[in-house]
């Protein structure tokens, strides 16, 4: 096991890393922005080093600076979180050139994986179902792209290559309005993205986002923990999330985990990562792979008694693997909430000083947050303040104390979604579980 680690990130997944490294007996060093030195996790960290100024390019985003943090404090390895340079190839190699260890996938894994193309590609080679699509990035032939529509059939989605967080999208539908959408995807992407690489696929109306998540040693053995529902979103970011998702049968499990699973021992794939797919009328359409810990680990946690941030720890520091498909073991339910500080209604972020925060309690609630009494949300970041996950023996149980949890929770100074929350878990569709990805936009401009 290592000795120390460079917890690589902020706010309450940096200390969700810490608490994962006091359990394993590991130090740790907290990096922090000006704009942070208050973080929780900065204080409780054996050692803190200062990165830069609050914007995040001359902190978070500074490779240098991360490197040279983990030179001085003599630390072994680096922990990247999710967001920021997590899914960075670059960075990565980065990390590893510098003698230290990258606690995440290799960067050529990352790098495959983190074009949609070439990830496309190598789910295919590995029988994992994909969206029909242009198999690969849109010529500069108007006719064949055009071709290529008509064989797909309209609605399609032009997507960029190199895109992520729900940008560097455009649906088309009818043939009047491709070209133009492919032109002003690709200007978009280049600007984004520095890639003007898009490609086409068929997009489904009412699909549900259904995600697997894995874990891989990185020598060929690897398994599956189930899959979440992630469907309740706004402008293609998660919102509301769940474990097991509604109506997913053990035989699909089965199946479309196996595939998963395959995949990771085809690619040699090391840590934990996430498969997500559109999922309609009973099938599955690979559209990405997330080769770091998510947001929303905490409700596979839950259910399958995994710890996935120190499963990350001990396989990046080469303690063997040893658990089997049949180890995993899928009980009762979990669903989780993100709170944002914004403004419910209109979404606006809302930074300033917390006056008064009073965690929920009772049976099976988990709250992963930074925050505290007096803690001053910066306006620089993430709005994401924490996660309530309520757990029971069914969803319904779950349900219950997941409205619990969100009115017993008191965040007093700043605005929060939690009303929005409130109205979700009252909603009549979402308790039935039947719902879609454009459900929450729908209900909102309703």
């Amino acid at each position: 096991m290592f000795e120390k680690i460079v917890i690589a990130n902020r706010g309450e997944i940096a200390l969700r890393i810490l608490r994962a490294c006091k359990e394993l007996g590991v130090k740790t060093v907290a990096v922090y922005s000006t704009a942070d030195r208050d973080l929780k996790h900065v204080r409780l960290a054996d050692e803190a080093v200062c990165i830069g100024p609050a914007i995040a390019t001359e902190s978070y985003l500074n490779i240098p600076a991360l490197i040279s943090a983990a030179e001085v404090t003599d630390a072994e390895a680096i922990h990247p979180g999710y967001g920021f340079l997590a899914e960075n190839a670059d960075f990565a190699e980065r990390v590893e050139q510098s003698g230290f260890v990258f606690i995440g996938p290799r960067p050529e894994t990352i790098r495959l994986m983190g074009d949609k193309v070439s990830a496309i590609a190598a789910m295919k080679k590995a029988g994992v179902p994909c969206v029909p699509g242009s198999d690969g990035p849109l010529g500069d032939d108007n006719e064949q792209i055009l071709e290529i529509a008509r064989r797909i059939g309209y609605p399609v989605i032009i997507k960029a290559a190199g895109g992520g967080g729900g940008r560097g999208m455009r649906v088309v539908r009818s043939e009047a309005a491709l070209l133009n959408a492919v032109s002003l995807t690709r200007s978009e992407a280049k600007a984004a993205f520095g890639n003007d690489m898009v490609y086409m696929e068929k997009y489904l109306e009412t699909p549900r986002h259904i995600e697997i998540q894995v874990l891989g040693d990185g020598n060929g053995h690897a398994i599956h923990l189930g899959e979440r529902d992630c469907s309740m979103q706004r402008r293609h970011q998660k919102v509301v999330e769940e474990a097991p998702a509604p109506g997913i049968t053990e035989k699909e499990r089965k199946k479309i985990g196996e595939r998963c699973v395959q995949a990771c021992k085809e690619m040699k794939y090391r840590g934990a990562g996430t498969f997500e797919f559109l999922y309609e009328n009973g099938n599955f359409y690979f559209i990405e792979m997330n080769t770091r810990v998510q947001v929303e680990h905490p409700v596979t946690e839950l259910i399958t008694g995994f710890d996935i941030v120190k499963n990350q720890i001990q396989i990046a520091a080469g303690i063997p693997f040893t658990y089997k498909q049949s180890d995993v073991q899928i009980q009762g339910h979990a669903i989780e909430c993100r709170i944002n500080a914004e403004d419910p209604t209109t979404f606006v972020p809302c930074a300033g000083t917390i006056k008064l925060y009073h965690p929920p309690g009772g049976p099976g609630v988990r709250v992963d947050t930074h925050i505290y009494s007096g803690y001053r949300v910066p306006p620089y970041y993430d709005s994401m303040i924490g996660k309530l996950i309520a757990y029971g023996e069914t969803r319904e149980i779950a349900l219950a104390r997941m409205r619990n949890a969100l009115d017993e929770t008191v965040v007093d100074g700043i605005k929060t979604n939690i009303p929005l929350h409130q109205n979700i878990l009252r909603d009549s569709k979402f308790q039935e579980g039947k719902f879609h990805i454009h459900y929450l936009e729908q209900k909102l401009a309703e």
